[in-house]
């Protein structure tokens, strides 16, 4: 697992401190595998650019991962990141 630098870390706080994009985020920890864009609008009731807006911010920092699927985009918890984030946090403990 790679190590996480300070302005890594910055951004992904930055991205998570929005509560529309950890709403998103549980959404998306509640499907077994993906979730596509079709269904946080039905969640989530944001105008379709909002959504997107929030989408480029999570991807951007790699918090999830998207994939196109057709004409449709899904997505993924990056565990790996959020691990990597976990780990730069425990580390201010110490």
């Amino acid at each position: 697992m790679a190590q996480m630098d300070a302005k890594r870390a910055e951004k992904i706080s930055k991205a998570l401190s929005d509560p529309t994009r950890l709403k998103i985020l549980g959404e998306i920890r509640k499907r077994t595998e993906c979730l596509y864009c079709v269904d946080l609008y039905e969640n989530i009731h944001l105008a379709q650019p909002s959504i997107s807006h929030h989408m480029k911010q999570l991807t951007d920092t790699a918090l999830i991962l998207s994939e196109k699927e057709g004409r449709n985009i899904k997505y993924k918890l990056n565990n790996e990141v959020i691990d990597e984030f976990i780990d730069f946090l425990q580390a201010l403990k110490k």
